[in-house]
């Protein structure tokens, strides 16, 4: 079952009705704090944890805090709260007042002068949509700077919950504990830097007014056993253009990762300057030059093929220009073929805007969908999931917006909770370029956009073993055929 996310309103929300039929807000953050308790308890055996400081903010998040505390405390930790001039929350003072029961010493402050074991963010919860002033960033900024083990209750403070995008700066956690529902914030966009380990805490039945946001990418892919009297004509034939008489780096790592994807044939179509490069890396990799075909010849090749990949090293000149009008109708109109549209046919999309068919995925980074939505790459990161709504409202078609926490539009949205910053290299997007391709070639309908984005990401991964630093993409082609056969 794939995990669902939500929106932070919609949990707020969900939490309104649910005292709105006589259930206790008071009750409901004691058992939140009860819970994560028990969770830290475990978690605490494992890091030789003792002594504890607990940073409570103003709001219901910091009544978290104190009543973690306050458990903590009776359970034989030593703990101390350090915390903000509280706000007027009924629920807030009886959780203060029952710190103060238990003994559990508050200091006023953030100014921390001994060392403490571990360090548990209750400072802001998933209710905070404006930039932090000078005096929250100066405590978060204490916060980071501690030694031990950094815990976030809900969301780490400073990070917005629906975006991943920091106001300016959050803590960093090494394990979040998350209430009610997952939040994007928490997989997507800078968020993935600061979370840490995600742990959902339950505590109320969902009711049917709740609405999933999104979904995570399952990690567990199962690709279908091949036949025993296939061929190469079984397992579909992937056809990729591009490659500008400067530029054949490009087609050249997709056409293979195609292959490694499990493509039963592959043809690329580019400069011929590229044709003896390619025959030297890949002859199993079959070429055509990309100013030799006319309008029949276009068409006769898109009758033979079972997906396309478009714009891989195209480039953005004259030429260029000639070449993605003489492919872009035909493809978009080919509702029989799978077509990935990446790189140069992405901009040329956004100067000619048109309205793309069901079976046509777009593959842009934050940059690309910046110049397809006319605007700049900071507004696609401040809201990725904005972005990718409005990029499927503008253009129609199957989106993939890139990057950390990569998001994927079809059906529903997803979220792909794998990869790695080493994937952050030139020739990465070219390889998912392929990658798509291929698998749609073999499995059309019966394997998701989703699926195939957490494929690559985890061959990203298996490529990262060693260390992320200095990962090329052409080297992720092992990695590829490794995950493919899991």
């Amino acid at each position: 079952m794939q995990a669902v996310v939500y929106h932070s309103d919609d949990i707020r929300a969900w939490e309104q009705r649910w005292f709105a039929a006589q259930n206790s807000s008071l009750g409901l953050m004691q058992q939140a704090a009860w819970s994560i308790t028990q969770q830290l308890i475990v978690l605490f055996e494992n890091h030789a944890t003792k002594n504890i400081a607990v940073w409570c903010g103003q709001g219901n998040n910091a009544g978290d805090g104190y009543f973690i505390a306050s458990y903590l405390k009776q359970t034989g930790f030593h703990v101390e709260i350090f915390a903000a001039e509280l706000g007027d929350s009924t629920d807030l003072q009886y959780a203060v007042d029952f710190a103060k029961e238990n003994n559990v010493q508050v200091h006023q402050d953030f100014e921390v002068s001994k060392t403490f074991d571990c360090h548990i963010d209750a400072l802001f919860g998933i209710g905070l949509n404006r930039e932090l002033n000078d005096y929250w960033q100066h405590a978060i900024q204490q916060f980071n700077e501690q030694v031990g083990l950094k815990i976030s209750i809900d969301i780490p403070s400073g990070l917005q919950a629906n975006t991943g995008r920091i106001l300016p700066s959050a803590v960093k956690a090494d394990h979040t504990f998350t209430v009610l529902g997952l939040k994007a914030g928490l997989f997507t966009g800078q968020g993935k830097e600061y979370t840490g380990q995600i742990h959902l805490v339950n505590l109320i039945p969902i009711d049917q007014e709740l609405k999933p946001l999104a979904y995570l990418t399952p990690t567990h892919i199962r690709l279908p056993k091949r036949l025993a009297f296939g061929h190469k004509g079984s397992y579909g034939h992937v056809l990729v253009i591009g490659g500008h008489e400067q530029m054949g780096g490009a087609v050249i790592m997709a056409a293979e990762a195609a292959f490694h994807a499990g493509a039963g044939k592959v043809t690329v179509i580019c400069h011929r300057n590229h044709h003896q490069a390619i025959f030297s890396r890949a002859p199993n990799i079959m070429l055509r030059d990309i100013n030799g075909l006319d309008e029949n010849g276009i068409k006769d090749i898109l009758s033979q093929v079972d997906a396309v990949c478009f714009g891989m090293g195209l480039g953005r000149d004259d030429w260029s220009q000639q070449i993605y009008q003489q492919w872009f109708n035909f493809l978009n109109q080919a509702s029989h073929l799978e077509v990935v549209l990446d790189a140069d046919a992405l901009w040329f999309l956004a100067k000619q805007p048109e309205q793309l068919g069901l079976h046509v995925y777009a593959t842009p980074h934050p940059g690309e969908a910046a110049t397809l939505l006319g605007s700049s790459t900071a507004e696609i990161e401040n809201d990725r999931i904005d972005a990718i709504y409005a990029l499927q409202q503008k253009y129609s078609g199957q989106w993939v917006l890139k990057g950390a926490g990569s998001l994927i539009l079809e059906n529903n949205l997803y979220i792909c909770t794998q990869g790695n910053a080493g994937m952050g290299t030139g020739g990465m997007g070219d390889i998912l370029a392929g990658m798509i391709a291929s698998l749609k070639a073999q499995f059309h309908k019966d394997i998701a956009l989703h699926e195939i984005v957490t494929l690559h990401a985890q061959a990203g991964d298996e490529l990262a073993k060693q260390g992320m630093r200095g990962l090329q993409a052409y080297e992720m082609n092992q990695a590829i055929t490794q995950v493919v056969n899991q």
